[in-house]
Order: structure tokens, then C-alpha cells, then sequence
């Protein structure tokens, strides 16, 4: 089943290119998007048979997904773990680690991030799938883990190249944190390991690899995850990029991803510093890189 927040809070069910909205005596209002979303989580395996009349209402007599304005499917998670240099690319993935992103750089897809003046070496873009915890934990199993995700969105890890000297400075301005399309449940993936990453900027190819090609699976991601500090329901787990077609964002770029059965997360870029970085010489991603089919490392 696919979900999405969209019209300033609304909770939605899409099929077919249509969204419905979910009524409040199927999952209760709450004080927050992000609240809903984790009573729908708790509550999804009841509410079943109720949602999927919403779907069916959705297909039949929804609103077009394209009349809507879409807003981040996990508004305010928890915690938004990114996973470390997590493919093997030619920086070659390392054991399992992340940093923690602020909640606060989310936005949906639609959106204009701004660069922020600071003095970055350069600003990036990287394309991930991003696991959303279903049912939290503390050591949590690698072999058990793959039950505790409810669903997977599509996350664009913006990045500010060499800026101060921990990661929040580099990864956490406003804007830097893209989510969406919509939030689509695990029962319909038949392996999030085998899916396909695009990103384009101005419709140029630049990256396309294959979520086979982690270096730690997400089973992995959330064995170590689970033993810091735990997780709970909502939290996002970013998975990694894969390095090889990461190149530069800057003004007036028109930056798009798509997961195969997620969609479309685009967002324009602006700077008004009007900072330019040569292109020209990028290395390009045009396939997707062969699937692993190894245990996690």
C-alpha cells in the first residue's frame, strides 16, 4: 500500500495515480503529521481492511496525485540515520555506521533549496532508499531485522563538501534533506535489495546503480542501529549512495530521483551567491551497477 501526507497534514492512501484521505475512525487524528504516521504504523495490520477501501475509493474517485501539494511522508522522524559510505563503489563500503541528520533539513519533493552562504568546497547530491521502522527495538538481530521495517521512501542526502568539521555541518542545512515521493509498505517489494536508483540534473543521467550493490544490508543497517540506542516507530534509515555520478547542485539546477516503486523526488536549486563548479568532467553512472547477492559484510 502506498501512503503520503499532502494539503498541509493530510494523511492519504494512492493507488493508481489517485490519493483519498484516510478518515479519523481509521487512524486517529493526533496532534502531528509525524503522530498519525506512527499511530498508522502501530495500528496498520488492524486498520487493514479499512484502508483498503480507502484505496479502492482512491482509484475509483480519488484526487489526481498530480493536483495535490505532496509534503514529506515522514515529517518528523525520531531519529534520521544516514548510512557511512555504505556501497561498493570505488571508495569501496566500510562496516556499518551513520551519522544523524537534523529533522529539521526535511522537505518534500516540489521543493527550492537554497544554498546557504557558507563557504562549501563544493554541494552534492546523493540519491538513497531510505527504510522506515515499522516496529522499533534495541539489539535487534540482523536474521530478525527485516520484520521491524513497515516501508521504504526515496531520501536525497544533499551534502556541503568540506564545511566545518562534523557532519551536522555538512549534512544538516535547511532544505538538505528531501523525502518522498510517498511511503510505500515492504509487503510490496519483492526485494528492496534489487531495486533501481536514478538521479538527473537538468535531465542529464548522472547516477544510476542498483540497491544490490550495498556494502551493508538493511537487515545489517538495522542490527547496528538498534544496538546504540535503539529504534522506534517512524524512525527513517537513509542507506547509502552509491558514489560513482555524484557530482555538483547548483543554481538553477533542477535536480530529479526515482526508486523503481517509489517515484519521482525533485527539487530546484538556488544560490544566491550564484557559485559555479565545472561539470564537465564528471564521471557518469549509466547502469546499474551488477547486483550483490553476498550476506551482509
Amino acid at each position: 500500500m502506498i501512503f503520503c501526507f499532502y494539503d498541509k497534514g493530510t494523511l492519504g492512501v494512492v493507488r493508481e495515480g489517485r490519493v483519498a484521505p484516510v478518515p479519523t475512525d481509521v487512524v486517529p487524528a493526533a496532534a502531528t503529521p509525524q503522530q498519525r504516521l506512527v499511530a498508522l504504523i502501530e495500528g496498520y495490520e488492524q486498520a487493514g481492511p479499512a484502508l483498503e477501501n480507502v484505496a479502492a475509493h482512491a482509484a475509483s474517485h480519488g484526487t489526481p496525485l498530480a493536483e495535490v501539494a505532496l509534503e514529506a511522508p515522514v515529517p518528523a522522524p525520531t531519529q534520521l540515520l544516514c548510512a557511512v559510505k555504505n556501497y561498493s563503489d570505488d571508495r569501496q563500503g566500510v562496516e556499518a555506521d551513520f551519522f544523524l541528520k537534523s529533522i529539521l533539513s526535511i522537505v518534500p519533493t516540489g521543493s527550492t533549496v537554497s544554498l546557504p552562504p557558507a563557504q562549501a568546497r563544493v554541494f552534492h547530491h546523493e540519491p538513497e532508499l531510505a527504510a522506515v521502522i515499522g516496529v522499533g527495538g534495541t539489539d535487534i538481530p540482523a536474521a530478525e531485522a527485516m520484520p521491524h521495517v513497515f516501508g521504504y521512501t526515496g531520501f536525497l542526502d544533499l551534502s556541503a563538501r568540506d564545511l566545518g568539521t562534523t557532519y551536522y555541518m555538512k549534512k544538516s542545512p535547511r532544505g538538505f534533506g528531501p523525502m518522498g515521493p510517498v511511503l510505500v509498505t515492504a509487503d510490496e517489494f519483492a526485494d528492496p535489495h534489487d531495486l533501481t536508483v536514478e538521479l538527473s540534473v537538468n535531465g542529464t543521467l548522472r547516477q544510476r546503480y542498483s540497491t544490490g550493490q550495498m556494502a551493508n544490508r538493511i537487515e545489517r543497517l538495522i542490527e547496528v542501529a538498534s544496538s546504540v540506542s535503539g529504534l522506534v516507530p517512524g524512525d527513517v534509515i537513509a542507506t547509502g549512495t552509491y558514489h560513482i555520478g555524484m557530482g555538483p547542485i547548483q543554481d538553477g539546477d533542477h535536480v530529479s530521483m526515482t526508486i523503481e516503486g517509489i517515484g519521482e523526488l525533485a527539487v530546484d536549486v538556488v544560490d544566491p551567491s550564484r557559485r559555479e563548479w565545472d561539470v564537465s568532467a564528471l564521471k557518469v553512472a549509466t547502469g546499474p551497477a551488477p547486483v550483490r547477492t553476498a550476506a551482509a559484510e
